[in-house]
């Protein structure tokens, strides 16, 4: 127990580092590549964010427990849509600006969040809705991709500049992902020597463990005036675990699950999604009035999930 809460402690040392250097890495990769500080967080920090829940879903798939895997993935969304906005802009002080970008897409976002609910409706996922799914995923990281170039022309970019950031920034995302790792894995030991249920493990204690790494790089971003980078990091993370992760576990391993996952856990997700984008799309910004409703729209999730699994 005493081990378990070191080594939880070491890696929250781990993430904060590794936050610091992501924020500030991505950041100057952005204005290297002509992209928006959005786009980089929506789709390469939130790409990396998402590597502890896709090992700990594969491993729980594999070893035949894939509500585990799933209720952490869909228990970190609701946390990531809900928890982590209130807890940033807590922290940080001030509302979080919307970029018109995030406005754009703010109908068919929530709309792709429906798609692995729906397939998932009968407590079942195929090779084929996988396949669905993941292809659902890349679709839309290529159209975000294609709509975040600059147009202005920029100057031009020493090579070694730019090196040097992707160096750092992969560097950095190593560190979050290994402080991550060791998050989860402790608190999962503290939670099985306190006797909880597995399921609840993963919705409330890993779901959160591994939201950790976009809690602290939004955090370290919004402090730094990189809204779109944060908003961005929260968003692609959420739709990549929604669609790729759960289209790459049905891929390797198709498995049935309690509906009670979709039920309760999904819907909060979807409703979580549109809550989300009403509020940024009122004023442009995301204020503290709103992300205090998104905090007891979590506490009300919490409450359900634990009434429904004990």
């Amino acid at each position: 127990m005493l081990n378990d809460l070191f080594i939880l402690s070491i890696s929250i040392f781990l993430i904060i580092k590794g936050a610091t250097m992501a924020t500030k890495y991505s950041a100057q990769l952005a204005e290297n590549y002509r992209l928006s500080k959005y786009i980089i967080g929506f789709i390469i920090v939130a790409v990396i964010s998402i590597l502890p829940e896709t090992l700990i879903s594969i491993n729980s798939a594999i070893e035949g427990v894939p509500e585990v895997g799933l209720g952490t993935l869909f228990g970190s969304n609701v946390a990531d849509l809900t928890l982590v906005f209130a807890i940033i802009i807590a922290i940080s002080g001030r509302s979080i600006s919307i970029d018109s970008k995030i406005l754009k897409n703010n109908i068919i976002y929530p709309l792709l969040l429906i798609i692995p609910i729906a397939l998932g409706i009968d407590g079942h996922y195929s090779r084929i809705e996988g396949i669905s799914l993941i292809l659902t995923g890349i679709v839309f990281y290529i159209m975000a991709f294609k709509n975040s170039v600059d147009e202005e022309v920029l100057e031009p970019i020493k090579k070694e500049n730019r090196k040097k950031n992707i160096l750092f920034l992969i560097s950095s995302m190593f560190i979050l992902l290994l402080g991550s790792h060791f998050i989860v894995t402790s608190s999962t030991d503290i939670a099985n020597y306190l006797g909880i249920n597995p399921i609840f493990i993963g919705i409330f204690i890993i779901g959160l463990g591994t939201v950790i790494p976009e809690l602290i790089f939004s955090l370290k971003s919004v402090k730094k005036d990189n809204d779109s980078l944060a908003v961005g990091d929260i968003l692609g993370t959420v739709l990549a675990d929604a669609t790729i992760v759960v289209g790459i576990l049905s891929l390797i391993n198709p498995f049935d699950f309690p509906k009670k996952i979709i039920y309760v856990s999904g819907l909060f997700m979807i409703i979580a999604s549109f809550l989300l984008f009403y509020f940024m799309k009122s004023g442009k910004t995301l204020s503290k009035k709103e992300s205090f409703m998104l905090l007891l729209f979590w506490a009300l999730f919490i409450i359900i999930e634990f009434s429904i699994n004990y």
